[in-house]
C-alpha cells in the first residue's frame, strides 16, 4: 500500500488547495455541492486534510471537533471513486480518529449519504452503527449518521 501525501488545510490554505478539498467533497456528496467561501469557513473551524499519491488527488478528509460540553467529534474520510479498495480510506480514516482523540472526542460519529453505498460499507465494517435517517430541507435521498461503537 502506497503511503499518502497528506496536507493539512487550515484558515490560510491557499485557493488551489481548498478547491481540490471542495471537488473531492462535491463529487462523492452530489446533493450538498459546496462553494470556495463554504470550504473556507470549514477550514477555520474543523480540522480538514487533502490526500494526494504521487501527485494524483485520492481524497480528502474533516474532522468536526468536540463543541461545548460535548465529547463527540464527526470524522468523515472521503476517497474518490477510482482509487477505493486501496487503502486510502483507511489511511485517512486512521489520522482523522486519531485527531478526533486529541481534541478531546469520547465519541465518534460520521454521516454517510445513503446513496454511497463503498461509504455506508466503510463505516460499518470499521465498527459504526446507524442512529439516525434524515432529509436536509430540499434533498432527495437520506442522510445517514453512525456512532462508533465500543
Amino acid at each position: 500500500m502506497t503511503d499518502l501525501d497528506i496536507k493539512r488545510l487550515d484558515g490560510a490554505a491557499g485557493d488551489a488547495e481548498l478547491e481540490a478539498w471542495r471537488y473531492v467533497h462535491n463529487t462523492i456528496i452530489p446533493t450538498h455541492h459546496l462553494t470556495l467561501d463554504d470550504v473556507r469557513e470549514r477550514a477555520v473551524r474543523n480540522h480538514l486534510e487533502l490526500a494526494h499519491v504521487d501527485g494524483v488527488l485520492v481524497g480528502n478528509s474533516t474532522v468536526r471537533p468536540p463543541e461545548g460540553d460535548s465529547a463527540t467529534a464527526t470524522v468523515i474520510a472521503r476517497v474518490l471513486a477510482g482509487h477505493r479498495r486501496l487503502g486510502y480510506g483507511e489511511q485517512l480514516y486512521e489520522r482523522a480518529l486519531r485527531r478526533a482523540r486529541e481534541l478531546g472526542a469520547l465519541v465518534i460519529e460520521t454521516c454517510v449519504l445513503e446513496s454511497n453505498e463503498d461509504g455506508l460499507r466503510f463505516a460499518l465494517a470499521h465498527g459504526f452503527v446507524e442512529i439516525e435517517r434524515y432529509r436536509l430541507d430540499g434533498d432527495t435521498i437520506p442522510w445517514i449518521d453512525l456512532r462508533l461503537e465500543g
